[in-house]
């Protein structure tokens, strides 16, 4: 069985797992009919529109 020559130290595998623990902003895209920021691939809250055509009524 293979054996690590030296030991890996804390800050080595900490960091490593740390590497997993990032946080990023969601992505943001414009609404092409209000100019509201909203996630991509979803209806916009502001005013309901959906690949080019009112998916929900907002009120």
């Amino acid at each position: 069985m293979a054996v690590p020559k030296k030991k890996t130290s804390k800050a080595k595998s900490r960091s490593r797992r740390a590497s997993n623990w990032r946080l990023t902003a969601p992505a943001r895209s414009v609404c092409p009919q209000c100019r509201e920021a909203k996630l991509p691939h979803v209806v916009c809250p502001g005013c309901g529109w959906y690949k080019g055509r009112t998916a929900i009524d907002v009120d």
